[in-house]
């Protein structure tokens, strides 16, 4: 069959939900058979995420081989339960470095490099790559970041333009989505702004197929008809994308207004399969109704922007739908925690994450949280960053190293318990040069985490990292108790330590948050949850 191509655009503002859209669609198709793929198209001018601050852009995903791409990656991948690649995000800054170093090598042939055809073309070629791999899609996905009318989008509406039109009848669709503001002093939901939106689309030579109106309040069937009328789309084609609590409804709201159908029929594909969704019908139920609650403190120094731990967000709702629990986050900026008040902040609480990041500040706010839950025998939690300041915390307090630091805040300590990697040491971009991407890490048996990963011998996780565990402090830690308990065999690298005799503190140099999807709960998350519960009815908080 061949490879049909559905463009998801956006309208009247950003932040509307395109990613969750996009996410919702292509979990109701493959719900059906459909072999689907989902591709981020960028217009900003980076080459790729990894070297923005997370309070710019939230979260940066990396995927199995390695890529360093947008937060909605991860959206893909939780919708789907199946892996992305390097060639599902795209930015205008590699577009535009492809094209200008193929003009430098001189593969234009003297031609004027314009927008028009070069860019375009390069757009166009990006998009229909994973439609042409050997993956066989039968559907591809693409979202188009930002709004119709930005300037930095111009050349993807017009990409989609043209690509509409080359690839005929049932091969390509639009689906605008867009915003229906609620006037709460005149009770009325308004849908100029969308009209709007949509003429500025028709502008640009593309007329949107299905609309998709995000909305605060339920909307008439009068709205339905007079968008319908004004927007030159039938009425069932208009789905309304209702506000709700939990992302993971919107699939299954969307499908009850036939979404799905309605992208079919569009494409010309059979829509005889019935969707199979009682995994995720189950999944909604058990997260609506919790048989426990538990409060886990996540400590970062992005924590006014939430979406810059998107993946660990995530993955604590699915372990804690996975335990029919609600999981309560209390968001705990570290540069705020001092010794004079630790116990406040971590008042009732039955777990500590300190999660990942780059640089020095918070870092000591983190190295106090680490020390109260080892003390207090609270479960802890460290992801990546999160483990370095568990073993400097240990280094100082327990090994009685007290000048010990992380190479990356203090290259002239004289205990750098955490060292920068040796590869790492010629590096002269930071772009891309990272550890990145899925290692294998050989887990120690009788461990606990070996336990958790129900006694697996051989683990695959993603990385995202520069330095890593001094291994000339190894034995100090291990007779002390603190145990290297996951550790990679080729480079020597410890990936993973735990505290004996303690209910659980765990730090793994990895990231599992990225592998947790809705019908797989990471481990690592599920059993930290697990063990909270049984923490807040112990006699230790």
């Amino acid at each position: 069959m061949k490879t049909k191509y559905i463009f998801v655009t956006g309208g009247v503002t950003s932040s509307l939900g395109k990613g969750i859209v996009s996410a919702s669609l292509g979990m109701l198709l493959k719900s059906r058979g459909y072999k689907v793929s989902i591709l981020k198209l960028d217009p900003y001018f980076n080459i790729d995420p990894g070297t923005l601050n997370p309070y710019e852009h939230g979260e940066c995903f990396v995927t199995k081989d390695g890529a360093e791409t947008d937060l909605d990656l991860g959206h893909y991948e939780r919708f789907l339960s199946q892996s992305t690649s390097k060639e599902n995000n795209v930015t205008s800054g590699l577009i535009y470095k492809t094209v200008i170093d193929n003009e430098r090598k001189g593969n234009y042939l003297g031609k004027t490099v314009q927008v028009i055809p070069h860019i375009t073309n390069e757009i166009k070629r990006r998009i229909k790559i994973l439609g042409e791999s050997e993956r066989n899609y039968d559907i591809i996905i693409t979202e188009i970041g930002g709004t119709v009318g930005d300037i930095e989008s111009l050349p993807y509406v017009e990409s989609v333009r043209q690509l509409k039109w080359e690839l005929g009848k049932f091969n390509g669709l639009v689906i605008h989505l867009t915003l229906l503001p609620h006037i709460t002093v005149t009770g009325e939901i308004k849908t100029k702004p969308t009209q709007h939106s949509v003429r500025n689309l028709m502008e640009n030579g593309i007329q949107a197929d299905i609309l998709v109106c995000r909305t605060e309040k339920h909307i008439s069937d009068n709205i339905r008809k007079k968008l319908a009328l004004f927007c030159n789309v039938k009425p069932k084609h208009v789905i309304e994308s209702i506000d709700t609590k939990i992302i993971y409804e919107i699939p299954y709201l969307l499908h009850l207004q036939n979404f799905d159908e309605v992208v079919l029929d569009h494409l010309n594909l059979s829509t005889h399969t019935i969707p199979d969704l009682k995994k995720w019908k189950i999944f909604i139920k058990k997260y609506k109704n919790p048989k426990h609650e538990t409060k886990i403190a996540l400590v970062g120094k992005y924590v006014s922007l939430h979406d810059s731990y998107k993946s660990i967000t995530e993955a604590l709702i699915h372990a804690g739908t996975e335990n029919e629990t609600y999981v309560n986050i209390k968001w705990i900026y570290s540069e705020m925690i001092k010794e004079k008040n630790i116990k406040k902040y971590f008042k009732g609480i039955s777990g500590i994450l300190v999660a990942p990041g780059f640089g020095n500040r918070g870092i000591e706010g983190k190295i106090l949280a680490a020390k109260y839950a080892r003390e207090n025998k609270i479960p802890f939690f460290g992801i990546c960053l999160g483990m370095q300041i568990a073993v400097i915390e240990f280094a100082r307090n327990v090994l009685g190293l007290k000048e010990a630091e992380s190479y990356e805040t203090n290259p002239k300590t004289s205990h750098p318990v955490i060292s920068l990697m040796e590869k790492q040491k010629k590096r002269t971009h930071t772009g891309g040069t990272m550890r990145l991407g899925n290692w294998k890490c050989t887990l120690v048996e009788g461990s606990k985490i070996y336990s958790i990963y129900g006694r697996k011998k051989e683990i695959f996780e993603r990385h995202r990292h520069r330095y890593e565990f001094n291994n000339n402090y190894l034995e100090f830690f291990s007779n002390a108790g603190m145990k290297a308990v996951g550790v990679n065999l080729e480079t020597g690298l410890v990936e993973a330590l735990e505290l004996e005799n303690h209910i659980f503190f765990l730090g793994v140099q990895y990231h599992p948050e990225y592998q947790s999807t809705v019908t797989h709960p990471h481990p690592l998350f599920t059993n930290f949850i697990q063990v909270s519960i049984v923490s807040k009815n112990s006699s230790y908080i």
